[in-house]
């Protein structure tokens, strides 16, 4: 018999359609997965590795010495297991954990006369809330009830609701020592944490953990669908951002070939990251990156994964601006092996541009944690026993020895030989730093 044309047309279309043969009983020729492109790529990566270091932070805290969700641990004064540490306050933190029906109920005490906050961040770092007299001038202390989204849990009187962004959420409470560090450590155990019964409480994702200096690499995209169902995005792009990182995750997937290809477009991702989030993430200026948005986002994810990278748990600019300085003032990166100077003139002092303190701390890369020294010294603040110069200005001397010219009380000690950062914070920043117009005085190389 011979078919015509138009018949053999009709056969193949109806061949395609016909669920006889594309049951399950007939294997199908599996779909190529096409590749994404480069930039696809960085951004899924870049994107779902500001969650990762959040998932990272969670296990590295459940393993800690008698963790527990909704108990608070409270840090001792001078701690510094942690990155970016803050030697200017008493701190304490805690991971909530809360179900529909389970409300975690948090106790803040009255604090007068220093800066205290409570902040409470989501699963991707985004800050909640901030409870301190400035956010919550009508209640500045006392009750607050911590629930699911959209829970309708009884809740006790008086209690102020604060919907987290999912089951979880992590807090850090800061109560400034302002030189008195035994009222400062009796506020910080006032604070109090108890869940309303026993919510059921997820596991953190699994996922192979890793160091700022060797970030994870294509392993990231294994399993993505449980590490983004585990915390919902607030920001306004997740969704496009989610689909992205399931298009690389499914390309991965599809063969040795194709796993291989986005670990070598990793290869390239990573340390462009790397450089980026310490030299391009928030506006450079006077040789020290900062005084962005940070805390919340937006859509800008590079920057949150930049923040969560170079020193999770950010605040916002109402509250804190960072600043960190990785170069001197020849653009060169700071060294342990070299000596400089960091001089305050009289009218640009640090304290004439906040509301409440400032601080510097010195900390090692890639780890940024602070660096021995012989004097237990790792950083500076308003209260520290700063000398001044004769006009009024004020000197900071870094290095190895303590530097020519400038008064030992006002030496921070360096690594020897080794790179290492410094992080200048401002509590209650005045406009002027929140808008860029005055950042810390340059690191000044001296021989």
């Amino acid at each position: 018999m011979t078919l015509h044309r138009r018949h053999v047309t009709t056969l193949l279309a109806f061949l395609a359609f016909s669920p006889l043969l594309n049951g399950p009983g007939l294997a199908q020729a599996p779909a190529r997965t096409a590749a994404p492109d480069e930039k696809m790529i960085a951004d899924a990566y870049v994107y779902l590795l500001g969650r990762a270091f959040v998932i990272r932070q969670e296990h590295l805290d459940r393993k800690g010495p008698g963790f527990a969700y909704n108990a608070i641990k409270y840090n001792p004064l001078g701690s510094a297991d942690f990155v970016n540490p803050n030697f200017d306050v008493a701190y304490l933190e805690a991971w909530f954990a809360v179900d529909d029906k389970t409300p975690v109920l948090l106790e803040v005490p009255e604090v007068k006369g220093r800066y205290y906050t409570a902040e409470i961040l989501d699963e991707w770092g985004e800050v909640i809330v901030n409870i301190n007299d400035r956010s919550f001038p009508s209640k500045p202390f006392g009750t607050f009830a911590l629930v699911k989204p959209g829970s309708t849990a009884k809740i006790p009187a008086g209690a102020g609701r604060i919907e987290l962004h999912s089951g979880k959420a992590k807090m850090l409470a800061r109560v400034e020592l302002k030189g008195d560090p035994e009222g400062a450590v009796k506020l910080q155990r006032q604070f109090k944490v108890r869940s309303l019964g026993k919510p059921v409480i997820q596991p953190p994702p699994a996922m192979p953990l890793f160091e700022n200096k060797d970030l994870i690499g294509v392993e990231i995209f294994d399993n993505v669908d449980a590490r983004l169902a585990s915390a919902l995005d607030v920001a306004p792009n997740a969704a496009e951002m989610q689909q992205k990182v399931r298009v690389v995750a499914a390309y991965a997937a599809s063969g040795k070939e194709a796993r291989a290809a986005v670990d070598t477009q990793l290869r390239k991702v990573i340390p462009a990251f790397q450089e980026y989030a310490l030299t391009k993430s928030a506006p450079y200026r006077n040789h020290w990156i900062g005084a962005g948005q940070a805390g919340n986002y937006g859509k800008d994810f590079w920057l949150r994964t930049s923040v969560n990278f170079a020193g999770i748990w950010a605040n916002t600019p109402d509250e804190a601006v960072y600043l960190i300085a990785t170069r001197d003032a020849d653009e060169k990166p700071l060294n342990g092996s070299n000596s400089y100077v960091m001089h305050f003139p009289a009218d640009k002092l640090p304290q004439s541009v906040v509301d409440a303190y400032w601080s510097v701390i010195l900390v090692g890369v890639p780890d940024y944690r602070v660096v021995a020294n012989p004097l237990n010294r790792f950083n500076f603040n308003t209260n520290s026993s700063l000398a001044k110069e004769p006009d009024g200005s004020l000197k900071i001397g870094i290095g190895l020895k303590p530097v020519a010219g400038v008064p030992d009380s006002n030496w921070l000690p360096a690594p020897d030989g080794k790179p290492f950062s410094l992080t200048f914070r401002t509590y209650v920043p005045k406009d002027a730093v929140k808008r860029g117009e005055w950042q810390p005085a340059p690191v000044t190389k001296v021989d």
